[in-house]
């Protein structure tokens, strides 16, 4: 989002030459759709596209997934998500006349190859898995998290027990930004790591170990940019307790982490 269309192409197109294959939007990222529809119109029959909604009602969901193909010039969309499942009532897609009966249906009609989720609360999530088989689960995996409060551990257990796809984001974040703060990455409403390669390739690594499938950037293509030119050599040369003392001195006060009521 907040990028011209010539930009958006070249983004595209190098995520494409550098064997990316996952793609991933939202109606809420701006006007994001409407950029990546172009970009990613050659591509197309290469990708896995997936969208979200917020939606909560049913024939608004059905609005929202019609307006989403439009604008990304797509027919279908690979994998299609409730997005940020993180409240109580946020369960209601599952109520009668609920979105995912939306989805469902679409699903049957070919709008929709798999139903998923994304999410920042365990608990939730956890619900909403044992309500549904859902094809995968997008949630924080991010090493503050996980090495100060233990957050994603039960996803990442309920996923591999499923065989569920399971889908880390917040790689490459630190902490809240402070108030008052110099912010070189103003889209990202939390701070990533940019001034430390050492702390950003342990944290790659980390997603990694926790049996992710995929390791979602913050979204600005300097750290995009970092994800392609690292993970290969994360791959290869995974996770090590070196790795894990050095994130231990670089943790961030408990109350400066992302989703702190987590």
């Amino acid at each position: 989002m907040s990028e011209d269309q010539k930009d958006a192409d070249r983004y595209v197109s190098y995520a494409i030459d550098n064997g990316v294959n996952y793609f991933d939007v939202a109606p809420t990222y701006g006007n994001a759709e409407e950029r990546l529809g172009p970009a990613l119109k050659p591509y197309r029959n290469k990708v896995f596209l997936a969208c979200k909604t917020v939606e909560r009602t049913a024939e608004e969901a059905r609005k929202e997934l019609h307006k989403s193909l439009k604008t990304l010039q797509t027919d279908y969309f690979d994998v299609y998500q409730l997005h940020a499942m993180s409240k109580p009532e946020d369960l209601k897609v599952f109520e009668e006349n609920g979105v995912m009966q939306v989805l469902l249906q679409a699903q049957k009609e070919g709008l929709i190859r798999y139903i998923s989720i994304t999410s920042h609360n365990e608990d939730i999530a956890l619900e909403a898995m044992s309500r549904y088989d859902f094809a995968s689960v997008m949630f924080p995996v991010n090493w503050a998290l996980s090495l100060l409060k233990g957050v994603g551990k039960q996803i990442e257990n309920r996923c591999a027990a499923n065989n569920t796809g399971f889908l880390g984001m917040k790689t490459l974040i630190h902490r809240e930004w402070h108030e008052g703060e110099e912010r070189p990455y103003p889209k990202s409403w939390c701070k990533p790591i940019y001034d430390n390669d050492k702390l950003g390739v342990a944290a790659l690594k980390y997603t990694l170990s926790c049996n992710t499938n995929a390791v979602i950037p913050p979204g600005n293509i300097d750290h995009f940019k970092f994800t392609v030119s690292n993970i290969e050599e994360c791959i290869k040369k995974p996770l090590t307790e070196e790795d894990i003392t050095y994130m231990k001195s670089m943790l961030p006060n408990k109350e400066d982490l992302i989703f702190n009521e987590a």
